[in-house]
């Protein structure tokens, strides 16, 4: 019994590998930032890294328990990625800890922020709290109009995601229009 606990620890690795993966391939989608109006800077990456992330979690929030699981193992990678990118950057070991706790509190307000627009099915205060956080200091920042629209019609989409191919680690956010 206790050999096949560690077996599935193993398989939920390579599922959270392989959804990670995908999750973050769709983050990096050059028509992002070549139209939509995300800044291609380490901030915007990580901006749109935290859209893709809610997405997913706002999705397997209604999963059964082994979805949810496999969405915090998700979240965790998400944040060791974080953690190995600072340390790319040069910021030392005593900042990263400082740093991380900052990335944290920013993901999870945009998760707060975020999930009052959509549920309350608001495009314009989405619209604002993207142009918020994507672009803080511009008062000429670009509309966030389009990718707005892209979270809604994304979410939309994952809602007919059937649970087994977030068991699979194989859900695929919808590419946005070109």
């Amino acid at each position: 019994m206790i050999f096949g606990l560690f077996r599935r620890k193993n398989g939920n690795r390579a599922i959270v590998e392989r959804q990670y993966a995908a999750l973050t391939s769709a983050a990096r989608i050059p028509f992002f930032y070549t139209d939509l109006g995300v800044p291609d800077t380490v901030m915007g990456r990580f901006e749109m890294l935290s859209v893709v992330m809610i997405l997913f979690f706002r999705r397997t929030a209604t999963s059964p328990i082994s979805g949810q699981e496999l969405a915090q193992e998700i979240v965790d990678a998400f944040f060791q990625d974080i953690d190995h990118s600072i340390r790319e950057l040069g910021i030392g070991d005593q900042g990263v800890p400082k740093r991380m706790k900052k990335l944290a509190g920013m993901f999870y307000g945009r998760l707060q922020s975020y999930a009052a627009a959509m549920d309350a099915g608001d495009a314009a205060g989405l619209e604002e709290a993207l142009r918020r956080n994507f672009h803080p200091a511009a008062s000429d920042a670009p509309a966030m109009h389009g990718l707005a629209r892209w979270m809604m019609t994304a979410e939309a989409a994952l809602k007919q995601v059937p649970e087994d191919a977030i068991a699979r680690g194989t859900l695929a956010l919808p590419t946005p229009e070109t």
